[in-house]
């Protein structure tokens, strides 16, 4: 039987999806399954490793029932997960607690003593970026701090996606993508030993595993997953990637220039280079091969704004996001300047900035309705994408820019990315970018191509072009000028602003900052009246 179709395993941090794909990129058959997140402890957010692999075993079943390929028919199966956090095992090979997500916080504290320690600043030639408090590398130093016992029985760190493959095929190994979030070297992108000793944690080297490529074959079927899934036993599983590498991936993004935009959880914005790249705002970690680089700018401040929104208007309903969207779209025909909106800092979950920072709405009236309120955070999520992109831009050219996420997919919503960042923008139509990435990846692992470049190639994927329009771009240039001036005027009052009193000010800062304040307040409320 031809082996004509892969499957994409993508498990996000609220759904794990498993997608049958053609050779030419459709979508023949689709799963998904809903994975708790466990935040039993401030500070906590982590997975059920166990729950997680359940996932995986219910929506690879479901997509292949929905597809009705049957299993002899699938060449290969590719993998990736929520990326960054810490999975570990114990020496017998079985899970040691709960996963942790990228979402964590716990380490935060210990994030800061490395700052003052000037240690972050150390990593920084070595590994090409710093490390975060969600990264690997910084939880197992909370863990070697505040859990000791369970430290010492670790006997694998890997990944969120790694589990996923162990479940599958029975062995243990990571791939340079994952890898390179903590662990690795920016020029020889081998494992480091100098970041181990550097954040004190050298002990854990033993504990990593294998590392592959991502279109290298990571193992096959085995007999119990075959049971489990439906899949057929033996059939080949490769290494996978890291989510934000597999998104671009899956959106047709794989030469040095090409950089992509996901509106997810995470703002995240990344752009692929032939040579590894250091400077402020980003982080340089591999690509999915050796020689190729992938300089990230990332914040927690992008599409999760808006389902919070939509959750406090909307309470009751369960598409809440989309009939806001809809609301916004009617009014976006008109012309930006015909009825003035707030303006919206998207910190609810973090920001880019290493100062506290917090979400704020400016310029409210009475008349603003609900519809008002969403478009003010679309554009405050989109200018927040445009300062990444605009420190992205010091890494060298870009070839071209593509949007994924953040209801980029309707036409009116993919107009204001280009108008917001002023250069033409790619839509995709691909829908499951993520798995996609992951199935070709195992498309390589098995032959079907000899590279992802060919296999991206290969893909019947129509593109849609926005170009930006130059009135609107004017009018957002304004107001994203009046952006950032805000969030410069604001950046003092972010520390102290639950605690009651202007202490955490220096004087300096209490004279000066409501002034500030106040003359750019004035020059928007200008500008809105225009």
């Amino acid at each position: 039987m031809r082996q004509d179709f892969t499957i994409g395993i993508d498990c996000g941090s609220t759904t794990t999806k498993a997608v049958v794909f053609s050779r030419t990129g459709e979508i023949v058959g689709l799963g998904r399954r809903r994975v708790p997140q466990h935040m039993d402890e401030p500070r906590h957010v982590e997975r059920d490793m166990h729950e997680a692999w359940r996932a995986v075993v219910e929506a690879v079943r479901d997509a292949l029932e929905s597809s009705g390929v049957p299993p002899q028919a699938i060449a290969g199966v590719g993998v990736t997960a929520h990326g960054d956090g810490l999975f570990v095992l114990d020496r017998s090979r079985s899970p040691l607690g709960r996963g942790i997500m990228s979402l964590d916080s716990r380490a935060t504290e210990l994030h800061e003593e490395w700052k003052r320690e000037g240690r972050l600043e150390k990593v920084v030639p070595i590994a090409g970026q710093r490390p975060y408090p969600y990264s690997a590398t910084t939880l197992l130093a909370w863990m070697k701090r505040h859990q000791p016992d369970r430290y010492a029985e670790i006997g694998t760190v890997f990944f969120a996606k790694d589990w996923i493959r162990l479940c599958l095929t029975g062995e243990i190994a990571t791939d340079l993508t994952e890898a390179s979030t903590s662990f690795t070297d920016l020029y020889t992108q081998d494992y480091s030993d100098s970041i181990l000793d550097v954040l004190e944690i050298s002990e854990i080297r033993g504990a990593l595993p294998r590392m592959l490529l991502s279109c290298d074959r990571g193992g096959v079927i085995t007999r119990d997953a075959a049971m489990a899934t439906g899949l057929l036993e033996g059939t080949p599983v490769s290494a996978g990637l890291h989510d934000v590498t597999a998104a671009a991936v899956g959106l047709g993004y794989t030469q040095p220039g090409d950089l992509s935009i996901t509106a997810g959880t995470f703002s995240i914005n990344e752009i692929f280079r032939s040579r590894p790249v250091i400077g402020e705002g980003w982080s340089c970690r591999a690509g999915y091969r050796k020689g190729l680089w992938n300089c990230m700018a990332i914040s927690p401040a992008s599409s999760s704004n808006l389902e919070w929104l939509a959750r406090m208007l909307l309470p009751e309903e369960k598409e809440a996001a989309q009939i806001l969207t809809g609301e916004v779209e009617a009014r976006l025909g008109r012309s930006r300047a015909e009825r003035p909106v707030p303006l919206y800092h998207p910190f609810l979950f973090g920001s880019p900035y290493e100062a506290p920072a917090s979400a704020s709405l400016f310029g409210v009236q009475s008349w603003h309705d609900r519809a008002d309120l969403f478009q003010a955070m679309i554009e405050g999520t989109i200018f927040n994408h445009r300062e990444h992109v605009e420190t992205l831009r010091l890494t060298g050219a870009v070839r071209r820019l593509g949007v994924s996420g953040g209801g980029s997919g309707q036409a009116s919503i993919a107009q204001m990315f280009a108008d917001i960042l002023n250069v033409p923008v790619e839509i995709s139509s691909v829908r499951e970018a993520g798995a996609l990435g992951a199935a070709l990846t195992a498309s390589v692992a098995v032959g079907l191509y000899d590279s992802l470049e060919d296999a991206v190639v290969a893909q019947d994927i129509p593109m849609t072009v926005y170009q930006p329009e130059p009135a609107r771009v004017r009018i957002y240039e304004g107001i994203y000028q009046r952006y950032v001036a805000l969030t410069q005027a604001m950046k003092p009052f972010w520390s102290g602003l639950y605690e009651g009193t202007a202490e955490s000010l220096s004087q300096d800062e209490t004279e000066q900052a409501p002034v500030s304040t106040f003359l750019v307040a004035t020059e928007m409320t200008q500008e809105v009246r225009l």
